[in-house]
């Protein structure tokens, strides 16, 4: 079995990295508020704070990840209202069209991708026909100065060093135009969506494209 990249990160994840995420959780939220009795799968849930977001609503939680350091502070963190799973997100064993809401959140950049492209096929596939995929992760610009490239030097720094392959994935999902380069391969259709003023992060809730 490959090696956990988050065993060591896992206990320090939310206290060093989760604040980076967290304006893009409560943007999600406002754009897909919850409701009871909805079916949420996080695709690489890491600790659980996406799908904490959606539980004191009553909603049926689910979560996949790769790394079972992470997935142990998750269950911690949610207790027995979520079923998380140990799992390859380009090969779910879900039935289609079983989700309201399908989340990803900084996910896709760290994929090589064909991959991006299979989790992707995967989430459309197990998204309920009139359901939602949230996507939330790094944006290609435009930076205004100063802020932008302050938080572009930033983010550069950060991925560096999850590492060189971390770093080269990012780089190419940025260099395809993020999020939007994916959306318009995959024949989406942008629901709402809201781009962070300093042009490094967006938040994008689509629907897929045969909906009318």
């Amino acid at each position: 079995m490959k090696q956990d990249s988050y065993r060591f990160h896992a206990k320090l994840y939310d206290r060093f990295y989760e604040p980076a995420a967290h304006r893009l959780r409560t943007v999600g939220l406002n754009l897909y508020p919850p409701r009871e009795n909805l079916s949420i799968l996080d695709v690489g849930c890491g600790t659980g704070t996406q799908l904490a977001l959606y539980q004191k609503a009553g909603c049926k939680l689910v979560g996949i990840d790769l790394s079972p350091a992470m997935l142990t502070i998750a269950q911690q963190k949610l207790g027995p209202s979520a079923e998380l799973h140990l799992l390859d997100a380009s090969h779910m064993p879900f039935d289609d069209a079983l989700f309201d809401l399908v989340t990803m959140v900084l996910v896709l950049h760290e994929m090589p991708v064909l991959l991006r492209s299979a989790v992707l096929l995967e989430c459309k596939r197990v998204v309920k026909a009139h359901g939602r995929i949230m996507l939330m992760d790094y944006h290609f610009g435009p930076y205004p100065l100063p802020r932008g490239w302050l938080w572009k030097v930033l983010v550069t720094l950060m991925e560096v060093s999850a590492g060189w392959e971390h770093f080269m994935n990012y780089r190419d999902f940025i260099a395809r135009q993020g999020l939007d380069g994916l959306i318009k391969q995959h024949h989406l259709s942008i629901y709402k969506s809201f781009i962070f003023e300093s042009g490094v992060a967006a938040v994008y809730l689509v629907k897929t494209w045969q909906e009318r």
